[in-house]
Formats: structure tokens, sequence, C-alpha cells
């Protein structure tokens, strides 16, 4: 009966500390990360992590010059904000009317924009590339070259661990 007793009263003790850290997972503040997905389906692509001045670039050959474009946002809270733009040559779609400088080639300007989502249609043939931080994804191969949604988002330990077992348990299937 003794014994009995005793295996209640630790089973009860790991529960209590099982929800306790649960609670405490839920309450802790929310990581921030990048977040690709398919822009008809939802589906996400990439989540990796950023946190505030993390560098988002989206890097691509331009369809008619066939030269370099790179749009640099930079994380600021749940928002990208635009912070560069580089090209290697004045084509369709790049700013004709902006303060634009000149560095070894390279044409770059800093424009004045920010949004909470940008929606980018990767293209087989511009190559569309995505820089966070120090690392690289091809959008083109993860989105099969359909359009995509990028945005920052919230996310708590608990939702990051039970999204981690929901992909370890429907891996397992």
């Amino acid at each position: 009966m003794r014994g009995r007793k005793r295996v209640l009263a630790i089973a009860a003790a790991v529960c209590l500390v099982v929800t306790l850290a649960g609670a405490g997972a839920a309450v802790t503040p929310a990581d921030r990360v990048l977040v690709v997905e398919d822009a008809a389906t939802g589906e996400r692509l990439i989540e990796t992590p950023v946190e505030n001045g993390t560098v988002v670039a989206i890097e691509y050959t331009h369809s008619v010059e066939k030269t370099r474009v790179l749009d640099a946002f930079t994380v600021r809270g749940d928002r990208l904000v635009m912070t560069r733009m580089e090209f290697e040559s004045y084509g369709w779609g790049l700013p004709a009317n902006a303060e634009v400088t000149r560095e070894n080639g390279t044409f770059s300007f800093d424009p004045d924009y920010a949004s909470e989502e940008l929606v980018v249609k990767p293209g087989r043939t511009a190559g569309h590339q995505l820089h966070v931080g120090s690392r690289t994804y091809d959008l083109v191969e993860r989105s099969d070259a359909r359009a995509v949604r990028i945005s920052v988002d919230r996310r708590s330990v608990l939702d990051a661990a039970l999204d981690r077992s929901a992909r370890y348990i429907g891996a397992g299937t």
C-alpha cells in the first residue's frame, strides 16, 4: 500500500511539472519567424527564425534587361521595411524617378516602403532567391514557380513545439 502511494505521489508530481512547463511555454514571449507560403493554398514552404534587424532580400534576374536586381528588407516588428534596392540597368518596373546613386556599376536607392506581407511570383528565367540573414533559399524550387506570400509571424515556443511534433508524427504515417 505504501509503495502505491509513493507511485501516485510521483505521478502527480510529474503531471504538475508537465502542466507548469506547458503553461510556461504557452506564455513565453513569441519568437518571430519569416514565413513563405503558397499564395493560393497557404501551404508553408519555408519557416525560418528572424529577429528585429534581420535582413531579408529577394534577388533575381530582370526578365527584360537580364541583369541582377536585389530588393532588401529589414525585419522591424511584424513588418518588412524595404531598405535598399540594387539593379545593374534600368528596365521595366525599376525606379526611373527615384534618387539613385551608382557605385561600382550598380544603381541603388533607399526606398520608403514597409509592408506586413510581400507577394512574389518566382520565375524560372528570373531565378528568384530569398536571402534571410546568412541563409539562401531557392524560391523557384521551393514554390515550383507559383506565387508566394512572405510575412513575419510570431510563434510561441509551444506553437513551434506542437508544429514540430505534428510534422514528426505525420512523417511516421
